[in-house]
């Protein structure tokens, strides 16, 4: 049997939403087995997300509250408090390469999921090794990048995070809440800034803002940013904005 294409795309209706109690969703999905620098910017451009080989973008019909996201990087100022939060991890190693599993990353991960459960009530169940391969190790593209931060010998967070010439996508990060003090996580973005700013690229996208949302509102401390105003497909021009607070 010869497979002459790889590649599926299909449409998800009527799912349960993830940020939304008795809300629907309707997702589109692109599960490509190889997806090069240029078609990536370009599915990034237009609101698409990468979890490993498989991309997606919402297209519900009955709401538009799942914002895309961007920071614009030349124009972004670290505020005083951020300026703390740098300061604080100096002594914080961080370690870029390629994405990758240990039974640390695992341990960590789950840690964390516990923790989440417990403050914002996220379903939480231990996450087998394929499964944390199929969704942050498997798609080895050039740009794929792990962020490992290392304090005292130990790995306190992961951010997994895609770097291209165009554009930095920050696809997810973990990290241990006995290290709070630090906000890994904040730290994590403003890393990710810094280098941006170094490597000249315009943009970082954040995936998806929901204003107010008690888990997807805290993006847009991240300022100036950008939205995507149109649900532009593959072959039309996308429509960014500056959003103002």
């Amino acid at each position: 049997m010869h497979i002459l294409n790889r590649d599926i795309e299909f449409v998800e209706e009527g799912r349960e939403c993830s940020y939304f109690n008795e809300q629907v969703s309707d997702i589109r999905y692109r599960y490509l087995h190889s997806c090069s620098t240029e078609q990536y910017q370009l599915m990034l451009e237009r609101g698409w997300r990468r979890f490993g080989k498989m991309h997606f973008v919402p297209e519900c019909k009955a709401c538009t509250k799942c914002i895309s996201m961007r920071i614009d990087v030349a124009n972004y100022k670290f505020s005083k408090s951020e300026k703390r939060v740098i300061s604080k991890n100096k002594d914080t190693k961080l370690f870029i390469r390629p994405p990758s599993i240990t039974m640390e990353h695992l341990n960590l991960y789950d840690k964390y999921h516990k923790f989440m459960n417990e403050k914002k009530n996220w379903p939480y169940s231990p996450i087998e090794p394929n499964e944390y391969i199929k969704s942050y190790v498997d798609a080895k593209e050039e740009y794929a990048k792990e962020f490992l931060y290392v304090r005292d010998d130990k790995l306190i967070g992961v951010a997994l995070v895609d770097v291209l010439p165009k554009s930095i996508s920050a696809i997810y990060c973990y990290y241990d809440h006995d290290y709070q003090d630090l906000s890994i996580g904040k730290f994590s973005v403003l890393a990710q800034i810094k280098i941006a700013k170094e490597m000249k690229i315009p943009y970082i996208y954040l995936g998806y803002w929901i204003k107010d949302h008690y888990s997807m509102g805290y993006k847009e401390s991240y300022n100036p940013f950008e939205v995507l105003k149109n649900r532009a497909s593959l072959d039309q021009d996308t429509i960014w904005e500056k959003y103002e607070l």
